[in-house]
């Protein structure tokens, strides 16, 4: 089987991109993991993955002068890896329309809130001032305008009358921690593919609900 070639950019921890190496090491899995960059020579991420024996490289955004000459380091990089694909896992730069073009449907990132709703950050605080009662994930391909791209799938968690930012955004960790493997597993075998403005799935009910149904049994 050809496996699609995909890079990972974090800024932090990295919990979204351990998720998907992991999800990687299944030999029927339809994507590998050949290079993980950080704009942040300080990331845990970056270190845990170097240990994980996958190729890693530093990109510090505040050696170069502009946001254009970091993107271009960067693209030349994923370039020169030979990236197919590339996921954004807590990757915490706004890029530029001009490298998000470059990449255009085949980047991808994950938000926790369910798109359209909540973009931008504090997304878990903006939910429970909102009042909702259900909360959950997005990976959706990458845009110039942020969180704004055609959704590739979704994941929803139940919120509870005591929740807090915190306790709900770990309840969200975890279904994102499911949903991103999904959904790359889908743009990768090429099940997911773009119509117009929308993202049509191969099967998409049946995989999402047989992934995530356990998730909605929420016991607070």
């Amino acid at each position: 089987m050809s496996k699609k070639r995909v890079a990972i950019l974090i800024s932090g921890r990295g919990s979204n991109m351990m998720s998907l190496v992991e999800a990687a090491r299944d030999p029927s899995y339809p994507a590998e993991i050949i290079l993980v960059i950080s704009n942040r020579p300080e990331a845990p991420g970056i270190a845990w993955a170097a240990f994980q024996g996958l190729p890693t490289k530093v990109i510090d955004h505040k050696s170069y002068p502009s946001r254009e000459d970091f993107e271009a380091a960067l693209h030349e990089a994923l370039v020169a890896s030979g990236a197919e694909i590339v996921c954004c896992a807590g990757f915490m730069r706004l890029m530029t329309a001009g490298f998000v073009e470059k990449w255009s449907g085949r980047m991808l990132n994950i938000h926790p809130s369910l798109l359209p709703a909540f973009k931008g950050l504090d997304a878990q605080a903006q939910a429970l001032a909102a009042g909702v009662k259900i909360a959950g994930c997005t990976v959706h391909f990458v845009e110039p305008e942020m969180d704004s791209g055609p959704i590739i799938a979704q994941a929803a968690v139940p919120v509870s009358d005591d929740d807090t930012p915190d306790t709900l955004a770990a309840r969200i960790l975890s279904a994102e921690h499911k949903l991103y493997p999904h959904a790359l597993r889908l743009v990768a075998a090429g099940q997911a593919r773009l119509e117009g403005r929308r993202v049509v799935v191969d099967g998409a009910i049946n995989q999402t609900a047989q992934l995530f149904s356990p998730s909605l049994e929420y016991k607070g």
